[in-house]
């Protein structure tokens, strides 16, 4: 390529045993500025990918590049990357501005000057008044922030975050995920993120690239990952899901109609590959299904009975068997009070806009 963006995986491939690749022929390129997470589930290929580029780990093959300059061969310490791992790696016999400084004093930084850029990032993560301290009388939150302090201290081209948040609770991990979004406005960095956490893919990225037995799926921003997904391992593992299997039988512009095994008929939106004859299963979110008088037009329609009802106090999740699903419907709705009189059993007529539904190619 002609010009290569801010960091860039050209054909890289990653096997440790010489048999068995985790990484298999990547090329992704990240912009400048742009925080990028890696999702997918455990052995998926998406932290090795990390880890070539940090320089903890080498490619079997391909090139690796960053801001122009190929680095696969170059040693970590010279690449000009901050990391922050999910166990902090904090100094404990170090206070928290010493935890701070610690990659000035690596790079000959005089005291002045580092004394001022540790006042400054003390000032970005908010932990002046705990500047004393040592990492044992922190709070996993306050160490977190003293971790990101530390990697962003020395001003690096680019900073890798493995699982950051991985061992805080559920509320200050979401307190975290703001915390470090608003850094990443403030400061412009590029970020490149790893997580297993969906939801802390869709809140925090400007694009996700979704792995799966070391093939990268989709690359995209989190609005289309969700709104359309590639192929029925992403429908499935970003948010909630439908799944529903058949062949197509009709084409008409960029529709298709496919028959269920329970000869029951819906129309969704065509997907790369999808032609006549072709086994599919559709994707379709439980937020978009409503019920639906039985005389509407222009809706797929189908029939079933309620098979429990979940109340989550904003809205309400309701299974409903039949419906040509296997295990049958899930929908999603606001709560408007008359819905948790649906008790299980209760006849009901569902509906939704063939546009909000997607035939993804099954292989």
């Amino acid at each position: 390529m002609s010009q290569r963006e801010f960091v860039s995986y050209e054909g890289v491939k990653k096997t440790y045993d010489g048999k068995d690749f985790v990484v298999r022929g990547l090329d992704l390129h990240v912009k400048k500025g742009e925080f990028l997470t890696l999702l997918g589930p455990s052995g998926s290929g998406k932290t090795t990918t990390l880890m070539m580029l940090a320089g903890f780990e080498a490619p079997t093959s391909g090139e690796i590049y960053l801001d122009g300059c190929r680095i696969d061969q170059m040693p970590a310490h010279r690449r000009d990357i901050g990391v922050v791992f999910q166990n902090y790696a904090l100094f404990p016999h170090m206070t928290v501005a010493e935890n701070i400084a610690f990659p000035l004093h690596m790079r000959g930084v005089n005291s002045t000057d580092t004394t001022r850029r540790v006042s400054q990032a003390l000032d970005n993560v908010r932990l002046s008044a705990l500047s004393d301290r040592r990492p044992t009388q922190l709070s996993g939150g306050q160490q977190q922030r003293v971790a990101l302090a530390r990697a962003l201290i020395f001003e690096p081209k680019l900073v890798l975050m493995d699982e950051p948040l991985g061992a805080l609770d559920k509320q200050l991990r979401e307190h975290m995920q703001l915390e470090i979004k608003q850094l990443h406005a403030r400061l412009g960095v590029t970020i490149v993120y790893v997580t297993h956490d969906q939801g802390e893919a869709l809140t925090m990225s400007d694009r996700v690239g979704v792995f799966n037995d070391g093939l990268l799926q989709q690359l995209a921003p989190p609005t289309e990952l969700y709104d359309a997904p590639a192929n029925p391992f992403i429908a499935q593992f970003i948010g909630e899901n439908n799944a529903i299997g058949g062949s197509v039988v009709e084409i008409r512009d960029s529709a298709c109609c496919v028959l269920t095994p329970d000869n029951e008929r819906f129309w969704a939106m065509l997907t790369p590959g999808v032609g006549v004859g072709s086994r599919v299963s559709l994707s379709l979110r439980p937020e978009k299904i409503r019920f639906s008088p039985e005389d509407t037009t222009g809706l797929n329609m189908t029939k079933g009975a309620v098979a429990d009802v979940v109340y989550y106090g904003d809205h309400v999740r309701l299974r409903v068997k039949g419906c040509g699903c296997e295990g049958g419907l899930l929908l999603k709705v606001v709560n408007a009070g008359r819905l948790t009189e649906l008790a299980p059993g209760t006849e009901v007529v569902l509906g939704w806009d063939p546009e909000d539904c997607r035939a993804l190619l099954l292989h």
